[in-house]
């Protein structure tokens, strides 16, 4: 299958068929060798080597992956009706669904919807073998989430015998065949425009932006297509009267410094297609947390608590099993005119202790439990560390001690039996009125 590979590919007018790799001369529209029209040619094809992988709308692939009746039917994954969009299949895209779309909103764009409740684990197993499978590419792999990342494939070419393109095209094939999903590629010599390639032809897309295009390519595309500027700082721009990147490669950095303070270097170097950022493996998580929209607003402590318990001991599985703590404890509120309220508090030592975790962040939710309703709750910890120094033994707090041998007695129970084998009295038959955890997928 990979017999054409072996060929020299050091000339930037040849390019390559993507299904079944032959390399390809002239300017034939579809491959020679299978007859595919899926080819990929550009001047500096052979000379790039930064990438960014996206899965396409992971979740929901997955989903359809592991039901093939749901193959061609609009699929959400998401909570209930006040929940929100954790991401949607194309055919939901095409309704006008979309991630982080409030779920009623959703399903009034497309009534036929397949909903489904988000399965963090089987998605993060699948995250995983892809993971694995872009470590056999190169060591340089620098996740952003459970289902992208960028891939620095410079001095590879010696161990795969070709260059980073046809690597990625072959990668995009191996993934779909073994994991039975598809992922989208870009390809350039930074950070930025990688990751702005990827997203240019989803799904199963591969696209290339080479430094001689930038900054043409830059000066069309508006001013959001920049990292960082959200709706917000857009907002500002467009008050100022700038839409376009165009617009930015004009003014001069001083004046952009002036207006904008530190974003206005970054405005500047991006729109000029300038990133110097590195690939860094194995970027470490900067907090750990939790959080669930209410089925119906909540205020009473008796509703509250009970959630803020379990959302607690979830957030302290994953610090164990990710062997790390936080030393700062952060709760979050939504109330239900969607306002956002953080409160956080910061402990002597790290924790990775459920009961300290909810301990804490029950002495946050008590000033907040005044008659306020809330449709969302969250808790984590940042101030991240190992776990080498996390919750000595307290020598004055007894109880606190017997609390922590009982917690490591039910991790042990939990890891023998499954979680529901042991539930504490705050979660016991209690807190039924909350929806899982519903984290959002760009």
């Amino acid at each position: 299958m990979f017999a054409a590979m072996a060929m020299p590919v050091n000339d930037s007018s040849h390019g390559f068929c993507r299904d079944c790799l032959a390399l390809q001369r002239g300017a034939s529209p579809r491959c020679h060798a299978c007859g595919s029209p899926r080819l990929l040619r550009h001047p500096e094809l052979y000379k790039l080597h930064l990438a960014h992988i996206d899965c396409d709308a992971f979740y929901a692939a997955v989903e359809k992956r592991d039901n093939p009746e749901l193959k061609d039917k609009p699929v959400i994954i998401g909570g209930g009706k006040r929940g929100v969009v954790s991401t949607a299949c194309y055919i939901a895209r095409i309704h006008g669904v979309r991630s982080a779309m409030p779920m009623f909103k959703a399903l009034e764009a497309c009534p036929e919807a397949v909903v489904i409740r988000p399965d963090m684990e089987k998605y993060v197993r699948v995250g995983r073998e892809v993971r694995s499978m872009m470590q056999a590419l190169t060591p340089l792999v620098e996740p952003l989430s459970i289902d992208e990342a960028f891939l620095d494939l410079s001095g590879t070419e010696r161990l795969h015998g070709v260059p980073p393109a046809l690597v990625l095209a072959r990668f995009a094939n191996e993934v779909e065949r073994q994991v039975g999903i598809t992922v989208s590629a870009g390809l350039s010599y930074c950070k930025f425009l990688a990751k702005v390639a990827s997203d240019l032809r989803k799904p199963r897309g591969f696209a290339v932006i080479g430094g001689a295009e930038a900054p043409s390519f830059l000066a069309q595309q508006p001013v959001t297509l920049i990292w960082g500027v959200g709706k917000a700082f857009a907002a500002t721009l467009e008050r100022d009267g700038i839409r376009s990147i165009g617009q930015i490669q004009r003014m001069e950095r001083a004046e952009l410094m002036r207006r904008y303070g530190s974003m206005g270097g970054r405005l500047y170097h991006l729109s000029r297609g300038q990133d110097d950022r590195q690939v860094t493996p194995n970027s470490e998580a900067k907090s750990v947390s939790a959080e669930t929209t209410f089925d119906t607003d909540l205020a009473s402590s008796a509703d509250l608590v009970p959630v803020l318990r379990a959302l607690s001991e979830k957030v302290s599985s994953r610090l164990k099993k990710a062997g790390i703590a936080g030393r700062t404890v952060v709760l979050k509120l939504k109330t239900q005119d969607f306002k956002l309220r953080t409160r956080n508090r910061q402990l002597t030592d790290p924790t990775q202790l459920a009961d300290r975790i909810f301990q804490t962040g029950l002495q946050l939710l008590e000033r907040e439990t005044d008659g306020t309703k809330y449709r969302l709750l969250g808790i984590g910890v940042n101030d991240l560390t190992g776990d080498e120094r996390a919750d000595p033994p307290d020598l004055v707090d007894l109880q606190s001690r017997r609390r922590a041998m009982a917690e490591g007695a039910i991790d042990a129970l939990r890891d023998k039996f499954g979680r529901k084998a042991v539930e504490t009295g705050y979660t016991f038959g209690k807190g039924r009125s909350a929806n899982p955890p519903e984290p959002i997928e760009d």
